[in-house]
């Protein structure tokens, strides 16, 4: 075989094989302009994985049926893989917390669409809450010292953000007034070490805490409020800015449009009514408490 012969086989055998990717790969790579094949949406766990991929099967129908293409549920392993994911395209819409959000605003090109809003107040707001095991022997943030402490996430608005803030202007040191603290990963977590006495008090969402209380899978008189903060914006649902503008505002329309009925079968998302929309510019007092505490939100690693 002479030299040009060769080079044309090499050639012919690379087409071939590039033909031959998985399927992934094919498909979470568009040209510009070109909306996805597939929705790809991932989640933060706050749950089980399986059980959250079941909870949300009625959204994944809804979707589908809405935009007229298949939609896949992927459930991150944690805050930095859903930022991760969506910087590499593995995924094109997500729902974020607050500083999840900013921090993949920044390094993944998310962009907030809509919020959830709460049944009962027709509000979209929520509060980090501090809380504390009953019989621990707190029952005010000063008598936080000494103990121990359980925070969800670094990445985690209501469960590391806000309680750092509260606890520093409470006079306590979150690296320094604990006898020991951790990242439980889950909303869920935090509050089952502190109903298991692994930890004496640890940081949480009202959203969550509401819904294990309506569950039976926490006792209000065992896991006890003993702060809540401010009002925090609500956790946006986000999708990849580099999208189709006439695609983002296809899912936007669909999940203002989602029916109560769908919206009520996903535990997850809480006391949800529906969804508004929403812009950037409502996180900003996120950006504000994060340069504050000197928290970077320029890098994934911020997350970790």
């Amino acid at each position: 075989m002479d030299a040009r012969s060769l080079i044309a086989g090499i050639l012919i055998l690379a087409v071939l094989l590039a033909g031959c990717q998985p399927e992934e790969r094919q498909t979470k790579v568009t040209a510009k302009g070109e909306s996805p094949k597939i929705l790809r949406m991932g989640l933060i766990p706050a749950d089980d994985a399986e059980e959250m991929l079941r909870s949300y099967e009625p959204v994944k129908e809804y979707l589908s049926e809405s935009l007229g293409i298949p939609v896949e549920i992927k459930v991150t392993s944690d805050y930095t893989a859903a930022i991760e994911a969506m910087r590499g395209k593995h995924i094109d819409l997500a729902w974020f917390g607050p500083f999840s959000y900013i921090i993949a605003a920044n390094v993944a090109g998310a962009e907030a669409i809509v919020v959830g809003v709460r049944r009962a107040d027709n509000k979209s707001d929520y509060r980090s809450i501090i809380v504390a095991r009953e019989g621990s022997g707190i029952t005010s943030l000063k008598d936080l010292k000494g103990k121990s402490f359980a925070f969800v996430d670094p990445a985690s608005t209501s469960g590391n953000l806000i309680p750092r803030k509260m606890l520093l202007e409470n006079n306590i040191d979150p690296d320094k007034d604990f006898s020991r603290t951790f990242f439980a990963g889950t909303h869920n977590s935090v509050e089952y070490a502190i109903a298991n006495k692994k930890v004496d008090a640890g940081a949480d969402s009202d959203n969550s805490f509401e819904r294990m209380v309506a569950a039976g899978e926490i006792d209000p008189k065992v896991n006890i409020i003993i702060f809540k903060s401010d009002p925090i914006p609500g956790s946006p649902i986000a999708v990849r800015k580099d999208l189709p503008a006439a695609f983002k505002k296809k899912i936007q329309d669909a999940l203002i449009k989602m029916d109560e009925q769908t919206i009520l079968k996903v535990d997850g998302w809480g006391n949800i009514a529906g969804y508004d929309k929403v812009s950037d510019s409502k996180y900003d007092i996120i950006r504000e408490t994060a340069k504050a505490l000197g928290m970077d939100v320029t890098s994934p690693q911020a997350a970790k």
